[in-house]
């Protein structure tokens, strides 16, 4: 990296002097563990870290990059395992200590700062019987979980996290402070749906909740032996049972093999149970059935930061017996045991009936299949890849084309247009060159300006 010319050093010096969040140059005591994320294999040295306190300390920092012409990331509440939140020689805007979250119980919604994570969203609705869809993982940043379109264990009964979006507080690639919801600004908040942190910097989220008295759920763990039965039966059980009803199937080979199935139900355990019967039914080792806090549901442990990984999905119009021994079979294939698991999700309920008009692509799959390795040693880089890649080729012939975005890296230009849907590269172009026509935010699913 050059040294920093004098005009760079005096506005490093005023930006440490503005901000009322902290400020870290290369040189500075922290910057490691300021630069660090999620994914160990990802080692990028920024050229600034603004850890802003506010939305006026983004205006700061973003005013700041542009005057200085340094690409900007953004980096939000959560755990980014593509690593897109820092890049080499980039100003990095770091949301992390911006983490209120503000309840209304009596208009149902809540509101929240950019770095709040899904665990805090949950434990905040919590005490007032209140919920809306969020992450399968509580460490997962909500700014953009939601605006990529998000996806988690209410979905099937809420829609997506998107859906549930009432308003977007937003910082532009000029700087300037603004709001959009469906009166004011209306096409930069259609774009907000799903279209990420294209368009600026998210600084706080309102979200509609719905009522949610009483979750229950249902873990269950499986001898590997019994995976494909255990799938079927979880098919068996989406097709007939309610949109309260959700859940996944998940594959794990740690020091023994692990089949886990999870049921999720909005409601209480009886009517849980009546879903569940089918699996319930099947011969397993444990399980943990009943009521149960919405936010700390989860199918197999949380993983600690700095490990090695990799994920991608696929989203499946269909799940023939043929699609099911295909995905079992790559699952039971998996070569870095650790903390890797291929999991299965279901689809359809509120998904496919939301708001057809936003861009998400994948409302009309019915199943998503999400590999996702996890390794210590570099030496097993290759093979941990090429294994999610092969889940993906093994589930393609049943696949819709489509992709839910927030699980997948870059991938490339292709798949994030089918994430976004088909026909609405255009639309989404133009609402790039209004709000940021040189491309500033360019680390995440990108959208080039037109």
């Amino acid at each position: 990296m050059a040294p920093p010319s004098s005009k760079a050093r005096t506005a490093l010096a005023e930006l440490r002097e503005d901000l009322r969040g902290d400020v870290f140059a290369p040189a500075d005591p922290g910057y490691d563990a300021a630069r660090a994320v999620f994914n160990g294999m990802i080692d990028r040295r920024p050229a600034v870290i603004a850890q802003c306190a506010d939305a006026d300390d983004v205006v700061r920092a973003v005013r700041f990059g542009r005057e200085l012409d340094l690409r900007i990331a953004v980096r939000g509440g959560g755990h980014g395992v593509a690593g897109s939140a820092v890049a080499d020689g980039a100003l990095v805007v770091d949301l992390r200590r911006m983490d209120e979250v503000t309840v209304d119980p009596a208009a149902e919604a809540v509101r929240l700062q950019g770095g709040v994570t899904v665990g805090q969203l949950h434990r905040a609705t919590r005490p007032h019987g209140l919920a809306t869809t969020g992450s399968r993982a509580s460490g997962t940043g909500v700014c953009g979980f939601v605006l990529g379109g998000g996806s988690g264990w209410l979905d099937r009964a809420f829609g997506p996290a998107v859906d549930n979006l009432i308003g977007v507080e937003l910082v532009t690639a000029d700087g300037e402070r603004v709001h959009a919801d469906a009166d004011e600004n209306p096409e930069l908040f259609w774009a907000l749906h799903g279209g990420g942190g294209n368009f600026g910097v998210a600084t706080a989220l309102t979200l509609a909740l719905h009522e949610l008295p009483v979750f229950s759920a249902a873990l269950l763990r499986y001898p590997p032996e019994s995976g494909a039965a255990v799938v079927r039966a979880f098919r068996e059980m989406i097709r007939t049972g309610p949109d309260e009803a959700g859940g996944a199937v998940v594959y794990q080979a740690g020091r023994e093999p692990v089949c886990a199935a999870l049921v999720t139900f909005v409601g209480g355990e009886a009517g849980l149970r009546r879903v569940a019967g089918p699996l319930l039914s099947l011969p397993h080792r444990a399980e943990v059935v009943g009521p149960m806090p919405y936010g700390r549901v989860r199918c197999l442990p949380g993983l600690p930061s700095g490990l090695r990984n990799h994920g991608s999905a696929e989203c499946l119009a269909a799940l023939p017996d043929e699609a099911v021994d295909a995905w079992w079979g790559g699952a039971e294939g998996m070569p870095v045991p650790g903390g890797s698991r291929c999991a299965l999700f279901p689809s359809g309920g509120a998904i496919a009936s939301g708001p057809a008009e936003y861009p998400v692509g994948y409302r009309d799959a019915g199943w998503v299949v999400h590999p996702f390795a996890v390794w210590a040693d570099p030496a097993d880089d290759e093979r941990a890849t090429a294994w999610v890649r092969g889940i993906r080729a093994a589930v393609r012939p049943w696949a819709t084309g489509a992709v839910q975005l927030t699980l997948v890296g870059d991938e490339g230009p292709e798949r994030v247009r089918a994430g976004l849907g088909v026909g609405n590269g255009l639309r989404l172009g133009k609402v790039k060159r209004r709000w940021d026509p040189d491309n500033v935010f360019r680390f995440n699913h990108n959208i080039r300006p037109l």
